[in-house]
Protein backbone atom coordinates (compact mmCIF):
# COMPACT_ATOMS: atom_id res chain seq x y z
CA UNK A 1 0.00 0.00 0.00
CA UNK A 2 0.95 3.65 -0.07
CA UNK A 3 0.25 6.88 1.12
CA UNK A 4 -1.06 10.00 -1.07
CA UNK A 5 -1.53 13.41 -0.12
CA UNK A 6 -3.78 15.29 -2.66
CA UNK A 7 -3.74 18.76 -2.94
CA UNK A 8 -6.46 21.09 -4.20
CA UNK A 9 -6.10 24.63 -5.72
CA UNK A 10 -7.34 27.97 -5.55
CA UNK A 11 -11.15 28.31 -4.56
CA UNK A 12 -11.53 24.61 -4.42
CA UNK A 13 -13.92 23.61 -1.30
CA UNK A 14 -13.37 19.82 -2.44
CA UNK A 15 -16.34 19.31 -4.27
CA UNK A 16 -17.61 15.40 -4.07
CA UNK A 17 -18.14 15.99 -7.98
CA UNK A 18 -13.87 16.66 -8.11
CA UNK A 19 -12.05 14.23 -9.41
CA UNK A 20 -9.48 15.00 -6.34
CA UNK A 21 -12.43 14.05 -4.53
CA UNK A 22 -13.43 10.46 -6.52
CA UNK A 23 -9.75 9.88 -6.54
CA UNK A 24 -9.22 10.00 -2.55
CA UNK A 25 -12.28 7.92 -1.79
CA UNK A 26 -11.56 5.36 -4.47
CA UNK A 27 -7.60 5.11 -3.35
CA UNK A 28 -9.23 4.52 0.27
CA UNK A 29 -11.71 1.98 -0.72
CA UNK A 30 -8.52 0.20 -1.56
CA UNK A 31 -6.55 0.23 1.66
CA UNK A 32 -3.90 3.28 0.52
CA UNK A 33 -3.60 5.78 3.15
CA UNK A 34 -4.81 9.17 1.62
CA UNK A 35 -4.96 12.85 2.83
CA UNK A 36 -6.52 15.15 1.15
CA UNK A 37 -6.69 18.56 3.63
CA UNK A 38 -8.93 21.75 3.45
CA UNK A 39 -6.26 24.31 2.71
CA UNK A 40 -6.84 27.58 4.75
CA UNK A 41 -8.53 30.41 3.22
CA UNK A 42 -8.97 28.68 -0.82
CA UNK A 43 -10.50 31.41 -2.18
CA UNK A 44 -7.39 34.15 -0.81
CA UNK A 45 -4.53 31.73 -0.45
CA UNK A 46 -1.50 32.87 1.58
CA UNK A 47 1.45 30.97 -0.31
CA UNK A 48 3.41 30.65 3.21
CA UNK A 49 0.94 29.26 4.71
CA UNK A 50 -0.15 26.87 2.51
CA UNK A 51 3.41 25.76 1.75
CA UNK A 52 3.54 25.43 5.75
CA UNK A 53 0.68 22.79 5.04
CA UNK A 54 2.08 21.07 2.35
CA UNK A 55 5.72 20.07 4.22
CA UNK A 56 3.30 19.25 7.89
CA UNK A 57 0.80 16.83 5.79
CA UNK A 58 3.60 15.59 4.08
CA UNK A 59 5.58 14.71 6.74
CA UNK A 60 2.46 13.16 8.72
CA UNK A 61 1.96 10.63 6.25
CA UNK A 62 3.32 7.35 7.56
CA UNK A 63 6.99 5.69 6.90
CA UNK A 64 7.64 2.63 5.68
CA UNK A 65 4.65 3.03 2.33
CA UNK A 66 5.28 4.68 -1.06
CA UNK A 67 5.12 8.49 -1.15
CA UNK A 68 2.70 9.94 -3.68
CA UNK A 69 1.38 13.87 -4.09
CA UNK A 70 -0.77 14.66 -6.90
CA UNK A 71 -1.16 18.43 -6.59
CA UNK A 72 -3.34 20.32 -9.13
CA UNK A 73 -3.34 23.72 -10.63
CA UNK A 74 -1.72 26.47 -8.10
CA UNK A 75 -0.44 23.78 -5.87
CA UNK A 76 1.50 22.18 -8.93
CA UNK A 77 3.14 25.71 -8.20
CA UNK A 78 3.18 25.27 -4.54
CA UNK A 79 5.25 22.01 -4.86
CA UNK A 80 7.88 24.07 -6.91
CA UNK A 81 7.79 26.64 -4.59
CA UNK A 82 8.40 24.09 -1.62
CA UNK A 83 11.47 22.18 -3.39
CA UNK A 84 13.17 25.74 -4.29
CA UNK A 85 12.77 26.71 -0.74
CA UNK A 86 14.01 23.47 0.64
CA UNK A 87 11.28 22.63 2.59
CA UNK A 88 11.19 19.39 0.51
CA UNK A 89 14.14 17.26 -0.31
CA UNK A 90 15.04 13.80 -1.45
CA UNK A 91 13.69 11.35 0.10
CA UNK A 92 10.58 12.95 1.39
CA UNK A 93 8.42 11.93 -1.64
CA UNK A 94 8.74 8.97 -3.95
CA UNK A 95 6.49 9.79 -6.56
CA UNK A 96 4.74 13.60 -7.44
CA UNK A 97 1.94 14.34 -10.44
CA UNK A 98 1.61 17.82 -11.33
CA UNK A 99 -1.37 18.62 -12.63
CA UNK A 100 -2.50 21.67 -14.95
CA UNK A 101 0.14 24.39 -13.65
CA UNK A 102 -0.81 27.65 -14.28
CA UNK A 103 1.52 29.68 -15.83
CA UNK A 104 3.85 32.85 -14.51
CA UNK A 105 2.01 35.14 -16.68
CA UNK A 106 -1.69 34.09 -15.22
CA UNK A 107 -0.47 34.00 -11.60
CA UNK A 108 1.20 37.22 -11.39
CA UNK A 109 -2.55 38.82 -13.12
CA UNK A 110 -4.76 37.57 -10.28
CA UNK A 111 -3.84 39.42 -6.97
CA UNK A 112 -5.29 36.45 -5.01
CA UNK A 113 -2.46 34.16 -6.32
CA UNK A 114 0.14 36.56 -7.91
CA UNK A 115 2.75 35.43 -4.65
CA UNK A 116 2.44 31.83 -6.31
CA UNK A 117 3.86 32.69 -9.57
CA UNK A 118 6.45 30.34 -9.95
CA UNK A 119 10.69 30.55 -9.07
CA UNK A 120 12.91 30.23 -11.01
CA UNK A 121 13.09 26.79 -12.46
CA UNK A 122 16.71 25.98 -11.91
CA UNK A 123 16.57 22.96 -9.11
CA UNK A 124 16.24 19.30 -9.68
CA UNK A 125 12.88 18.12 -8.79
CA UNK A 126 12.87 15.27 -5.61
CA UNK A 127 10.92 11.74 -6.65
CA UNK A 128 9.98 10.58 -9.49
CA UNK A 129 7.97 13.88 -11.07
CA UNK A 130 5.13 13.73 -14.37
CA UNK A 131 3.31 16.97 -15.42
CA UNK A 132 -0.35 16.40 -16.88
CA UNK A 133 -2.31 19.28 -18.58
CA UNK A 134 -4.73 20.15 -21.30
CA UNK A 135 -3.75 21.64 -24.54
CA UNK A 136 -6.17 24.26 -24.31
CA UNK A 137 -5.76 25.11 -20.42
CA UNK A 138 -6.49 28.84 -20.20
CA UNK A 139 -4.46 29.50 -17.13
CA UNK A 140 -1.31 28.22 -19.03
CA UNK A 141 -1.34 29.43 -22.33
CA UNK A 142 1.43 29.31 -22.94
CA UNK A 143 1.67 25.56 -22.67
CA UNK A 144 2.58 23.36 -19.82
CA UNK A 145 5.28 21.57 -21.61
CA UNK A 146 6.85 24.97 -22.98
CA UNK A 147 6.08 26.54 -19.43
CA UNK A 148 7.16 23.90 -16.93
CA UNK A 149 7.84 20.83 -18.59
CA UNK A 150 10.74 21.55 -20.33
CA UNK A 151 12.03 23.49 -17.63
CA UNK A 152 12.18 21.05 -15.60
CA UNK A 153 13.16 18.50 -17.36
CA UNK A 154 9.85 16.25 -16.45
CA UNK A 155 7.66 14.07 -18.60
CA UNK A 156 4.82 15.48 -20.05
CA UNK A 157 1.81 14.40 -21.02
CA UNK A 158 -1.05 16.95 -23.13
CA UNK A 159 -4.59 16.07 -23.09
CA UNK A 160 -6.26 17.11 -26.14
CA UNK A 161 -9.40 19.04 -25.39
CA UNK A 162 -9.12 18.93 -21.49
CA UNK A 163 -9.07 22.52 -20.27
CA UNK A 164 -7.73 23.06 -16.87
CA UNK A 165 -8.66 18.91 -16.05
CA UNK A 166 -11.42 20.16 -13.78
CA UNK A 167 -14.92 19.75 -13.14
CA UNK A 168 -15.77 22.49 -16.19
CA UNK A 169 -13.71 19.85 -18.18
CA UNK A 170 -15.81 16.70 -17.47
CA UNK A 171 -12.94 16.09 -14.69
CA UNK A 172 -15.37 14.08 -11.92
CA UNK A 173 -14.05 11.07 -12.49
CA UNK A 174 -10.81 10.82 -14.17
CA UNK A 175 -9.97 6.43 -13.94
CA UNK A 176 -6.52 7.23 -15.78
CA UNK A 177 -4.72 9.15 -12.32
CA UNK A 178 -6.38 6.47 -10.42
CA UNK A 179 -4.17 4.19 -12.64
CA UNK A 180 -1.17 5.92 -12.77
CA UNK A 181 -1.59 6.36 -8.86
CA UNK A 182 -1.38 2.15 -8.68
CA UNK A 183 0.94 2.09 -11.18
CA UNK A 184 3.94 4.67 -12.24
CA UNK A 185 3.95 3.49 -15.69
CA UNK A 186 0.60 3.92 -16.68
CA UNK A 187 -0.78 6.80 -19.09
CA UNK A 188 -2.88 9.83 -17.80
CA UNK A 189 -4.26 10.56 -21.12
CA UNK A 190 -7.32 8.67 -21.28
CA UNK A 191 -10.36 11.14 -20.99
CA UNK A 192 -13.21 10.09 -18.38
CA UNK A 193 -15.85 8.18 -19.40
Amino acid sequence: MSSHLILHGWQNHRPAGHWQHWLAGRLTGLGHHVTYPQLPDPDAPDLDVWLAETVRHLAGLPGGTERVVVAHSAPAVLWLHAVARGAVRAGDVDRVLLVAPPSASVLAGIPEVAAFAPPPLDFALPGSVRLVAGDDDPYCPEGARTAYGEPLRVPTEIIPGAGHLDLVAGYGSWPAVLDWCLDPAAKLTARPA
